[in-house]
């Protein structure tokens, strides 16, 4: 039961981070008057994706039979801890963040040129790689829960009972 009200937790912070990515880069790719940068639209690829699959993950997290298969929600949290932490990689990298009031920096930077207001777009494209950073932390953490969900030991402080042998009612002497 901990263990399912901890994911749960988990699954409304990846919610968070997902919708705050997917405003913060939609705004951006609305605003855009020359394109995109190649990352930017990776990034909203990978907000769309993780909505999707929130739309799974939560329905599997509160009734452990619309998992289809345990691993399932394993095979899915994977895929978006490694979609996130290579856009986190690769949008820093391409950032090479440095101040948002540097005019040099701004019109040198391929993710924040081809905006009317570039400091602005600037500020979200740094907003958006931070908040890529935390949903691979929520990611990863329930990543674990659906390990130990997958293997059959979700549950957390369970005690050291064992639960497939015999009780002792059915023991004969």
């Amino acid at each position: 039961m901990a263990s399912k009200i901890i994911n749960l937790g988990l699954r409304g912070l990846q919610f968070f981070w997902t919708l705050l990515i997917m405003a913060l880069v939609g705004n951006m790719i609305h605003e855009a008057t020359g394109g995109n940068a190649s990352i930017v639209n990776y990034v909203m690829f990978v907000a769309v994706f993780s909505m999707l699959c929130l739309i799974y993950l939560i329905a599997s997290t509160v009734s452990e039979g619309l998992a289809l298969f345990p691993w399932l929600p394993l095979v899915v949290d994977t895929l978006n801890t490694l979609f996130f932490v290579i856009g986190g990689i690769a949008l820093a990298a391409d950032l090479k963040v440095h101040s948002c009031g540097n005019a040099a920096y701004l019109k040198n930077n391929g993710v924040v040129n081809g905006s009317k207001n570039p400091g602005k777009r600037c500020h979200e494209a740094q907003a958006a790689c931070a908040f890529l950073w935390f949903g691979f932390a929520a990611y990863a953490a329930s990543m674990v829960f659906s390990a130990l969900s997958a293997r059959g030991g979700s549950s957390l402080g369970g005690g050291g009972i064992r639960r497939g042998g015999p009780s002792m009612s059915q023991v004969r002497v």
